[in-house]
């Protein structure tokens, strides 16, 4: 595909056809996307290859209660998991929301779950004296997994960033015998989607994109 087709209509597949994913796609995926950048080169993210049904489902259910947090929070009209507004919902009403199978399924259903961790011993968390929540560490590890998706997508399959499970990265961690070291990213189920789409929604270009300054002009090509 061109790149800026691949660009244009990854999105997120959450429903996969009975299809393997072979070790050679998978293979061909990962030689690409290597070559994502990260913080002064020091490639400190490592991927969990998971196949194991039973693994999967225990991953699923570990992201369960932070997705009942979620869910509770936008039927709240919150900003889910907000660093800068934290919940005003009770726990009780938290721990009583249901989560819908749609988000259970992608990880307990897909014929590979990549758990992406990296090593914090090799990160460059440059706004970690900032009194806000860090950002600038991801750049060590996100680029890998986007470009894992892309190269996906290339092939085509498909799959969709996850990040549930990473509030029980502490029982997430001996399951796949992750270090201490190492923070969990995402969980990224990956298949044969049951359709693909091909046009995406997004805002355009000038509603974030500005001249000079944050308040100045709008961007227009």
């Amino acid at each position: 595909m061109d790149l800026y087709d691949v660009m244009r209509t990854t999105f997120a597949a959450r429903e996969f056809t009975g299809d393997p994913l072979p070790d050679e796609v998978l293979s061909r995926i990962f030689d690409n996307a290597r070559f994502a950048p990260s913080g002064g080169n020091r490639q400190g993210a490592h991927i969990t290859v998971v196949r194991d049904p039973d693994t999967r489902r225990c991953l699923a259910q570990l992201g369960i209660p932070a997705a009942r947090r979620y869910f509770a929070q936008r039927q709240a009209g919150e900003n889910p998991w907000n660093a800068v507004n934290p919940t005003a919902v009770p726990q009780d009403v938290i721990d009583a929301t249901e989560v819908p199978d749609t988000f259970v399924a992608p990880i307990a259903n897909a014929p590979v779950v990549l758990v992406v961790s990296v090593d914090l011993g090799v990160v460059a968390a440059v706004d970690q004296d900032l009194d806000r929540v860090g950002l600038a560490g991801g750049a060590s590890v996100y680029p890998l997994i986007w470009n894992v998706l892309l190269a996906a997508r290339n092939e085509g399959y498909g799959g969709t960033f996850t990040t549930m499970a990473v509030a029980a990265e502490d029982q997430v961690r001996p399951l796949l015998g992750i270090p201490d070291q190492h923070a969990i990213a995402a969980v990224v189920p990956l298949g044969k989607p049951v359709r693909q789409l091909t046009k995406l929604r997004r805002r355009p270009v000038g509603d974030f994109v500005t001249r000079d300054r944050f308040d100045g002009p709008a961007f227009a090509g």
